[in-house]
């Protein structure tokens, strides 16, 4: 490597929330959709304004996108209508009269404490008064005591809560109602919800424009999220986990359905940006040699996933025998089906994602580029060095000094400033840099452990697979008789029941609750195949799957959903 020549740096953030509304009855289950376009998507995309030098890749997932403009398409109808919100807490914040049924009343005990609650909660005399009265009330079993406007509050709070930080204190309706701090009536929460509405009309259209100025480059993922490797081969998992456990037969049609998650990304990404993506962050990296070659005969020019995978593929730590192999990509398959796959910096990653957010500001910031300056020096003998982080773009965030703006803003800044150091994109890197070399075995696996374990394995994920394969097996027997808008129907609600995050929760080892929420979920929209084919639904489907046990990550919100 040219001594003087900069370390390569991309930042990659990866935003993802799988389907949360059901078409049997058109509600969304849970907020997170609209709650994280109103904080995350918005204080990102500010940030990124903010520093002119900065520059990022952003990987929307489709099934993200899709449901941010029908939030928005139904706020818009609101305003001009007054027509009823898909969204339960939307509805409730609406609920002109502030009058709440019982059950209403602890659906929104519930549900309006799920924030971080040093960062979001605490922070708000106002909104820290509601939690004391409502754990005293819970106590004292009195909650039939507190009244409409307790619960009011409540529901402003939380939105207000969620609330992007770069707003708070410009936004003259922000600035008014965390001023004024309770006593919300309906004009508050009306003029919340059309900021709310501005938000999600908005924040698409900010990384659009930001893509076209060239501060960003636009990545997807196919369709739904789904766990590629997995579709097409179960036995990839033991690739990694020669013991897990996995169904007796292969998912009916995989390819064919992992073909159609790619085409409908590649559509659905040019339909909301405007543009082509030449990248794909794979649901949760997970890689296996057949599906990066369904990606590059789409035409995609790189993907992405974990350092691990690169670990388990050539045989041997690479931080201890060879560094600088984690610090270029590698061309994956040939030909028709060659890609080139970036491999991420995982300890680099999991210490925003997991550890900075303890620190202060200017230290983690200092700390980080002293790491990225010791990259720089390991990774001499690559020809043009590159080194990613890349994470879950919204989760980490919240348990951050206001959002993690300082610390985004100072760390771009610092990294922009710093003459070793060169923030870049996958597409402009790969612009510049000589072809990467073959990697001789890609060993299936994901960013999580590189392996597939937090998707199969196990009894509780293997049956969520089996529920499954059943499904597409009622699916190909009925699909002959059924017409061209029945086929659309039954091949969008097959692709949200092919989603990650369904098998990703189930195991003892997550919460309880976040597990009640998307094991009954999963099996309403398997249920609902059924109902549009015409089908009787298997009895299977109105038991539980998994139970959980384990504890939130981070002792705030939930991963997905959080």
């Amino acid at each position: 490597m040219d001594q003087h020549k900069p370390l390569s740096v991309i930042f990659c953030w990866h935003m993802h929330q799988p389907f949360y509304r059901t078409a049997d009855d058109g509600h969304y289950h849970l907020p997170w959709v609209y709650l994280h376009a109103m904080k995350e998507y918005t204080d990102m995309a500010e940030v990124l304004s903010d520093v002119p030098d900065a520059k990022a890749v952003v990987n929307f997932v489709p099934s993200l996108t899709a449901q941010i403009a029908d939030y928005a398409h139904h706020l818009h109808l609101w305003q001009q209508e007054k027509h009823t919100l898909p969204d339960p807490l939307l509805e409730l914040l609406a609920r002109d009269d502030g009058r709440y049924t019982e059950d209403e009343r602890a659906y929104l005990l519930d549900a309006c404490f799920r924030i971080q609650h040093e960062r979001n909660l605490y922070r708000y005399p106002g909104y820290a008064k509601l939690k004391e009265i409502a754990d005293f009330a819970r106590e004292k079993r009195a909650v039939g005591y507190l009244d409409h406007r307790f619960f009011t509050d409540l529901v402003t709070w939380y939105h207000l809560g969620w609330l992007a930080e770069s707003l708070r204190d410009h936004d003259p309706v922000a600035k008014r109602l965390f001023a004024k701090g309770g006593g919300f009536d309906w004009e508050d929460r009306r003029q919340l919800i059309v900021l709310i509405a501005e938000l999600l009309a908005e924040v698409t259209g900010r990384y659009a424009k930001l893509a076209a100025q060239g501060r960003i480059e636009l990545s997807t993922t196919p369709y739904a999220h789904p766990i590629l490797p997995l579709m097409l081969d179960f036995r990839t998992a033991r690739e990694t986990v020669p013991d897990a456990l996995i169904p007796p037969e292969p998912y009916p049609g995989g390819r064919e359905r992992a073909a159609e998650h790619i085409r409908r990304a590649q559509r659905a990404h040019r339909d909301c940006f405007g543009r082509e993506a030449i990248g794909c962050w794979p649901a949760e990296g997970a890689v296996s040699t057949a599906a990066l070659g369904l990606l590059g005969q789409a035409g995609l020019t790189w993907c992405a996933t974990g350092e691990a995978v690169l670990h388990h593929s050539l045989g041997y730590n690479l931080r201890e025998r060879q560094p600088d192999a984690l610090y270029h990509p590698w061309q994956v398959g040939g030909g028709d089906y060659a890609i080139t796959c970036f491999f991420r910096d995982d300890l680099l990653s999991d210490k925003i994602g997991f550890e900075y957010a303890k620190w202060g500001t200017a230290d983690a910031v200092a700390n980080l580029v002293h790491e990225l300056l010791g990259v720089r020096h390991r990774a001499q003998g690559a020809a043009d060095p590159v080194v990613v982080i890349a994470m879950d773009g919204e989760n980490a965030w919240e348990h951050y000094e206001r959002n993690g703006i300082p610390f985004l803003r100072q760390l771009y800044q610092a990294v922009a400033d710093h003459p070793d150091l060169e923030m870049t994109t996958f597409a402009e890197y790969l612009k510049r840099a000589k072809p990467a070399p073959v990697l001789p075995r890609l060993v299936s696996g994901s960013w999580v452990y590189g392996n597939l374990a937090t998707w199969i394995g196990d009894r509780a994920k293997t049956e969520g697979w089996e529920l499954l394969i059943a499904a597409k097996k009622a699916v190909d027997a009925a699909w002959s008789g059924l017409s061209a808008d029945k086929r659309r129907q039954v091949s969008e609600q097959l692709a949200i029941c092919e989603g990650s995050d369904w098998c990703w929760w189930f195991g003892d080892y997550n919460p309880s609750e976040a597990v009640r929420d998307f094991d009954h979920l999963y099996r309403r929209h398997l249920a609902k195949l059924y109902h549009l084919i015409g089908a009787p639904v298997p009895e299977r489907l109105s038991r539980t799957i998994s139970e959980g046990g384990g504890d939130a990550e981070g002792g705030g919100t939930m991963r997905r959903g959080s």
